[in-house]
């Protein structure tokens, strides 16, 4: 028998790698004589660009830029000459995984780092970014990208606003343009599809992950709706809040207002550069997992895509999870992770013990 080994990463325990080696090392031990692909995998989420760079075996390039905070943090990017293209995550150095609870501050945070890579990735020879959205700590609409790329933001006196100077948003009053943008098209990778305004927009949604509290929104709204009329003032082409542009802080909003985007559903796009389909029609069971599936997994999310996939080709799907709703999806088996103390000093080594067991317990 032939496995795919494609988890998604188990949030806050396990990333997808991790948790790949386990489920193929615990097969081989139990069925020695089954062959295994292991792939694992990524929906726009946290981390996308960087398995999809190893997945393809493009060229790390590393330097030393900006963190969200301003903090000097090692970043990096994958590059694939023959296309130029840039593959990096949002999250590697604006993410809000890295930040302490106390820390966290839309009101500050900045995506800044992030244009000094996509930058430094155009020196490069980079004309096409792929920007995996996922795990960001700003809600920044794509300002700090755009002033690493040329953009000038001034308050009301006209001075230039610098990244990280706190209520940054709510200070804007002016845009200066540079006399020349880069050359650079853009693919954003999402894993949600909320749109930047509204009641499912990013700041009343994401906005309490990144540390905005439910008696700032206003006062932050305001801010952003001012920022946005600037914005659409400065843009060559008509542009309107829509899908997606909710992802990542309104990331895709700043940046379609003065580059070609492209908005792609993270695990399609994934799938497709990692030929999922075909490594599919070559197995006879597909095994994924995620820290919790539940009804926001069936909007995108890696795990419920590649079930689709599986059930295209008649394959039979097992998925490891937390909780009891992928029967519902259609997953042939469900194996359930116990609960985990997720304030306990051995989390991870306990979450890896949990994956060990649950699915010798299944091959058993």
């Amino acid at each position: 028998m032939k496995w795919l080994i494609a988890p998604n990463a188990f949030k806050g325990t396990l990333e997808a790698e991790e948790a790949a080696a386990i489920i193929e090392e615990t097969i081989q031990n139990c069925r020695p004589n089954d062959q295994t692909d292991c792939c694992p995998i990524a929906d726009g989420g946290d981390g996308t660009c960087l398995l999809l760079s190893k997945q393809l075996g493009l060229e790390k390039v590393e330097a030393w830029v900006c963190g969200q905070l301003g903090r000097s943090q090692k970043g990096f990017f994958g590059y694939e000459p023959t296309s130029h293209t840039a593959f990096l995550d949002v999250s590697t150095v604006s993410g809000v995984k890295d930040l302490k609870d106390q820390e966290k501050d839309p009101w500050t945070c900045s995506t800044y780092g992030t244009g000094e890579l996509i930058r430094l990735a155009v020196e490069k020879g980079a004309n096409h970014i792929v920007l995996g959205l996922g795990g960001s700590a700003t809600i920044d609409m794509g300002t700090g990208i755009l002033q690493a790329l040329g953009l000038q933001f001034l308050d009301k006196n006209g001075r230039e606003l610098i990244p990280f100077v706190p209520g940054f948003l709510e200070k804007i009053a002016h845009i200066q343009l540079p006399l020349k943008l880069p050359e650079l098209r853009i693919t954003c990778l999402c894993d949600v599809g909320n749109p930047f305004f509204g009641k499912e927009g990013a700041i009343p949604v994401f906005g309490p992950q990144k540390g905005l509290t439910v008696n700032e929104q206003p006062r932050f709204l305001e801010a952003a709706q001012n920022l946005f009329e600037r914005i659409k003032n400065k843009s060559k082409w008509e542009v309107e809040d829509q899908a997606c542009f909710g992802a990542a802080g309104g990331i895709a909003l700043g940046l379609h207002a003065f580059f070609p985007v492209k908005l792609e559903q993270g695990a399609g796009y994934f799938f497709d550069k990692t030929s999922m389909e075909q490594r599919i029609q070559e197995a006879d069971r597909v095994i994924t997992g995620e820290g919790r599936f539940d009804s926001q997994s069936a909007q995108g999310k890696g795990s419920y895509e590649l079930l689709q996939l599986a059930k295209k080709y008649g394959k039979k799907s097992w998925l490891i999870t937390s909780g009891e709703e992928g029967r519902e999806a259609g997953f042939d088996t469900v194996i359930r992770m116990p609960d985990l103390d997720f304030a306990a000093s051995d989390l991870k080594e306990r979450a890896k013990l949990n994956l060990r067991e649950v699915l010798l317990k299944k091959l058993s």
